[in-house]
């Protein structure tokens, strides 16, 4: 039986690295590690990097719901090697630890088009973790498990840039990973958080009040590293970098390169599901599948909850199948299906235009995996056929979504039109309303606490004549109790709202992280009902104020 870390030494003893002993490091890289700045990484798979620790670091928070997943005592977040290694300094690790991260290179897609231009040399051979670097992989209670700090200090490829995460980037993503885990959808997750009560980085942000759509002010934040943890965190990007580098014969090894991060993901993220006997060829045919199912399994789910993802790169998008990068995204309060919470995203990564994203991202992956099968015809139509059934699976699982969330038997095209146009023109909030919905209600005025205007009594007569054909539907299904259950098994009661996050990164700022610890007990359960002093204080629809209020409403990027 796996025993419980309690010390460092336990914690390190369960550190293996297959990523490290199954790739290839840039031959140009250094041996120790020191290696920051940024500069075009041609081949390889990663890079070794040490992370920049941050001076005098001061914990803000840790997810006990994965420590104990993990088999970690929850002292271990105070211990002083631990929160040294994880708020940056590698020099504390002992064997088998090597006392040095390491970084990786993808390619840039946005929507479907390859982008080379942003690159500072002009090649593409400059993209990859700029700020991001894994520390750990090791096998915690039979599951293997990649660390990585957010904010640990420039890389190669950082291009430019100081490699810093502030404490306000690096409290919601700690907050948002733990949340899209309680509420059943695969992602990232979060182990700590640290700032240093000496370092500032200075960053462009909104002011008090501002209705700005772009931040107007320079802000002194603290520095921050936060650790997310995945199986792995190859992203569509990574996989995207060797087949460019294959297709152009970048270098003798391009293709066999591509070979082992195609095996290595299959190896990491699939073992289960793909048999190892298989030839290469079919495991690679079966990974196309599988990924596709996750895929849009995410996307379906992420509409269920009214998550956007909001800058939907290749890059972004995990090859695992799971949420990663949680840097502009948002929740959908006031329903809109062109909600977009980051002003540099635009239309194409909206609410609902996530699933056009994420055919443009599977595009991406399987033209990568068509490269790598070019002298098969027979496996590359096999693909094609994949990829050409993509929007098809994409709309199932987003029918079947539709029809759960509101406890059918079956989807009804026309029922679920009129309730988006109803939802629009009711100026409904998103999950205040589905979870109203989840009483079965008879009556248009049991959902007018989820409206954030009066309902004239042209929409009450429509409302009412909807709600009528809903709940006859149910009848024909099962009885509106079993419903009403089912439909709170999907329907969030809470959900994450800007307005409501913001003062806990600010009173962290202060040194008080009382209302971080609020939020991460909140949204542990986020499908009960919340008491009545929570409900009072976190299931409320947005004030007048915040609409239209910059780092609320919308903002850049950010870091």
């Amino acid at each position: 039986m796996p025993t419980t870390a309690n010390s460092f030494q336990e914690f390190a003893a369960r550190v293996d690295y297959s990523l490290l002993e199954a790739l290839r490091p840039d031959p140009d890289a250094t041996v120790d590690g020191n290696d920051h700045r940024p500069r075009p990484v041609m081949s390889g798979h990663y890079v070794p990097v040490t992370p920049t620790p941050i001076p005098n670091p001061d914990y803000v928070a840790h997810s006990s719901t994965l420590f104990a997943e993990l088999g970690l005592d929850d002292a271990l977040a105070h211990d002083p090697d631990f929160t040294r290694l994880f708020s940056g300094d590698a020099s504390v690790a002992t064997p088998p630890m090597h006392p040095w991260g390491w970084a990786t290179g993808y390619a840039l897609s946005i929507y479907g088009t390859e982008y080379i231009q942003q690159c500072p040399f002009g090649t593409g051979n400059g993209y990859g973790d700029g700020r991001a670097m894994s520390i750990v992989e090791g096998v915690f209670e039979g599951r293997r498990w990649e660390m990585q700090l957010k904010g640990g200090g420039p890389t190669p490829y950082c291009r430019g840039a100081d490699g810093r995460a502030v404490l306000r980037s690096s409290v919601r993503e700690f907050l948002a990973q733990e949340f899209m885990h309680a509420l059943g959808i695969p992602t990232s997750r979060s182990l700590t958080l640290y700032m240093s009560r000496d370092e500032t980085v200075r960053r462009p942000w909104y002011s008090e009040h501002s209705r700005s759509l772009d931040p107007d002010v320079m802000v002194d934040n603290p520095a921050a590293i936060s650790t997310r943890v995945a199986p792995s965190f190859l992203r569509v990007g990574q996989i995207e970098l060797f087949a460019r580098r294959a297709r152009e014969n970048a270098h003798p090894e391009a293709r066999h390169e591509l070979q082992l991060i195609v095996q290595h993901l299959i190896d990491r993220n699939y073992r289960p599901e793909i048999d190892p006997d298989l030839s290469f060829r079919e495991q690679v045919l079966e990974l196309a599948r599988l990924f596709r199912g996750r895929l849009t399994a995410l996307v379906a789910d992420w509409m269920r909850v009214g998550y956007c993802q909001g800058n939907f790169n290749s890059d972004n998008c995990a090859a695992g199948g799971y949420t990663l990068d949680y840097g502009p995204f948002g929740f959908c309060e006031l329903f809109d299906p062109r909600f977009q919470p980051w002003t540099g995203g635009g239309a194409h990564f909206s609410f609902f235009n996530q699933p056009m994203a994420a055919e443009a991202n599977y595009r991406m992956f399987w033209k990568s995996l068509r490269t790598l099968m070019e002298d098969d015809s027979d496996a590359q139509e096999q693909l094609d056929q994949l990829q050409g059934g993509f929007a098809a699976a994409m709309q199932q699982q987003l029918e079947n979504m539709w029809a759960r969330k509101l406890g059918l038997a079956a989807y009804d095209e026309a029922l679920i039109s009129e309730l988006l146009q109803l939802l629009v023109a009711s100026r409904a909030d998103y999950t205040r309303v589905f979870r109203l919905l989840c009483a079965i209600p008879e009556h248009p005025s049991e959902l007018h606490a989820g409206f954030y205007l009066p309902c004239s009594e042209e929409l009450n007569a429509q409302w009412l004549l909807w709600l009528q054909r809903w709940r006859a539907l149910i009848t024909t299904n099962g009885s509106f109790e079993a419903t009403s259950a089912a439909m709170q098994r999907v329907n969030p009661a809470i959900t994450w709202r800007e307005w409501l996050i913001a003062p806990a990164y600010q009173q962290a700022e202060l040194g008080d992280n009382g209302l971080i610890q609020e939020l991460q007990t909140l949204f542990r359960t986020p499908y009960d009902t919340p008491t009545a002093d929570l409900a009072a204080g976190y299931d409320q629809l947005r004030p007048r104020q915040f609409f239209s209020a910059g780092g609320i409403s919308h903002y850049s990027c950010s870091s």
